[in-house]
């Protein structure tokens, strides 16, 4: 019984995946001007990072200080720790305003009016998620039944929110419908495993004494990538919610 999942667990900061560079020109397009966006949630600011080119001041914001202690501050990018709910920025001094895979932590009524609050006239909003991902059909199955059946009773019931990439929550903005995006990677199997282990349900089923059903799932999985140096297609959608004030 190889420990797949001890062996990605050396590299957690590799495995999450990037958003691809067209959503943040997108967002960019839609913003009435690009004086500042405001990234809520920003982690150690992969979004964050897509919107410099395009926006005069950008600012990544998260209440966690190790996350911010993590992400790469430049010449026109920042990073605080704040609250969702309390946003340090100016009033009306925001043309863009995202939160990516973030949002269904936020106290939403809260977060809107601060929304309303720090955005410009005509600025954006937009609550940006991944869904689960798809692997080839040969691994698909096997991995969905995992996610749903075997892991899924240890997912925070917040997960439900991204898997519906938010389309259940209240947003109470003039809705722009988005362009289908994807998230796209090539990954070797001790990469996918390693993504798998920063999930907070593998996380909980670890702690909960089921780490016997995490490694029969990864050593069955591994029999079915077949060479572990072998790079597989990994996919997932971009969810969107994007509106304007």
């Amino acid at each position: 019984m190889t420990n797949w999942f001890e062996q990605g667990g050396r590299a957690y900061a590799r495995f999450r995946p990037e958003y691809p560079r067209q959503l943040g020109t997108y967002l960019a397009e839609l913003a009435p001007e690009h004086r500042v966006a405001v990234d809520v949630g920003c982690g150690n600011g992969q979004l964050t990072q897509l919107l410099v080119p395009y926006f005069e001041r950008v600012v990544g914001l998260d209440p966690s200080e190790d996350q911010i202690a993590n992400a790469a501050p430049g010449s026109r990018i920042e990073f605080q720790c704040a609250a969702a709910e309390e946003l340090p920025l100016a009033d009306g001094s925001a043309n863009l305003i995202t939160a990516a895979q973030a949002a269904h932590w936020f106290e939403l009524p809260a977060f809107y009016r601060e929304v309303r609050r720090v955005g410009a006239s005509g600025a954006v909003v937009a609550l940006i998620s991944y869904g689960v991902l798809k692997l080839e059909a040969s691994l698909n199955e096997r991995f969905q039944r995992f996610y749903r059946e075997e892991v899924g009773p240890y997912w925070p019931p917040e997960r439900k929110l991204v898997d519906s990439g938010y389309a259940t929550i209240e947003f109470p903005f003039d809705e722009i419908t988005p362009p289908a995006l994807n998230i796209d990677v090539e990954w070797h199997l001790s990469e996918f495993l390693g993504y798998m282990l920063t999930w907070s349900a593998v996380k909980r089923a670890k702690d909960d004494g089921n780490e016997a059903v995490l490694m029969a799932f990864a050593n069955e999985f591994a029999a079915l990538w077949g060479n572990p140096d072998r790079k597989r297609p990994v996919s997932w959608p971009v969810n969107m919610r994007i509106g304007r004030l």
